[in-house]
């Protein structure tokens, strides 16, 4: 046996990786899988139907119930709750428990609640206290009840506000660590009857727009985006209120707040993009490089990491 199991604890399960450590109290029944240098900490409760990844950590008072899947680096804290049926009845049971998956190394803060069949993905970060009725997006970090997305957990912001240009320049000098991506400054003419900005395609935005749609109206609350394009290329402008941008390539995140109309963010084909944080009074304004094409879109972070990772092979 390549495990510790503490005298006062009760380890049933023998499908226990290499240098797990249970501790007093806790207790693991025999269907439980769990994985290499985990920790599972006092008065941890461990049901049949619950498999673990590696390094994961699971905190005193927790109790990981049937259908629960943990992957790689998880961080689980004290008196965290999980639940598996949604319309729970003394000694009425469901034909199959909803399955609720953390995807490595997400972290579950303390006293935090997380509804039945939800996915956290990877690297989020669930508030203390925190009550999840959604599932929460990779990197995400979300607070409060019901759990609301206040920020990513991703490179600094750049809050730099617009600086007078005569011509498009990006922002913060080209310091964008993201592939391919553009942060813009277009120029602005003022005088007596207003402020103009404007830009020109593909001159200042390397392609030949195809369509544009607009959003507006988002509940602070709502995230939108969440997904990355096979070969569409976008431009954003916030013409009114602002909002936050998250572009990922795969390897590096940066978050861009677009609070001006002379802003502008360029994301290549192979972008991950979310959008968060709108004002009352957002308006975002898209240019798109095709029209519309559901084939085009990826939808599931998994699925473009491995795209990612397939095009960089070769």
């Amino acid at each position: 046996m390549n495990y510790y199991v503490h005298p006062s604890g009760l380890c049933e399960s023998t499908q226990i990786g290499d240098g797990t450590r249970v501790w007093a109290f806790a207790h693991v029944l025999p269907g439980a899988r769990v994985g290499a240098d985990c920790n599972i900490c006092d008065q941890v409760f461990i049901e049949n139907d619950v498999v673990l990844g590696d390094r994961v950590t699971v905190k005193c008072g927790v109790q990981l119930w049937d259908g629960l899947r943990i992957g790689d680096d998880v961080f689980i804290g004290p008196n965290a709750t999980f639940t598996n049926d949604r319309f729970p009845r003394s000694k009425q049971y469901p034909e199959a428990f909803a399955q609720t998956r953390i995807e490595h190394h997400a972290s579950i803060g303390a006293n935090a609640t997380i509804l039945p069949g939800l996915t956290i993905g990877q690297h989020a970060m669930i508030g203390a206290g925190a009550v999840v009725t959604h599932s929460v997006p990779p990197y995400a970090i979300v607070v409060g009840n019901p759990a609301r997305i206040v920020g990513y957990a991703t490179t600094p912001v750049d809050t730099k506000k617009p600086s007078p240009a005569s011509a498009p320049q990006t922002v913060g000098d080209g310091n964008c660590q993201v592939r391919g991506v553009r942060y813009l400054e277009m120029p602005v003419f003022e005088d007596l009857r207003g402020a103009l900005t404007v830009g020109h395609f593909p001159a200042d935005v390397p392609f030949q727009p195809q369509r544009y749609f607009m959003v507006f109206d988002v509940p602070s609350k709502d995230v939108r985006g969440e997904h990355a394009h096979k070969v569409c290329e976008q431009f954003l402008v916030c013409v009114r209120g602002s909002l936050r941008v998250v572009a990922d390539d795969g390897h590096t995140r940066q978050e861009f707040v677009l609070n001006h109309p002379r802003k502008g963010l360029h994301l290549p084909a192979m972008t991950w993009a979310s959008q968060y944080a709108y004002s009352p009074d957002a308006v975002l304004l898209v240019f798109a490089s095709h029209a519309y094409d559901a084939d085009d879109y990826i939808r599931d972070y998994a699925s473009f990491l491995n795209l990612v990772a397939e095009q960089d092979a070769r």
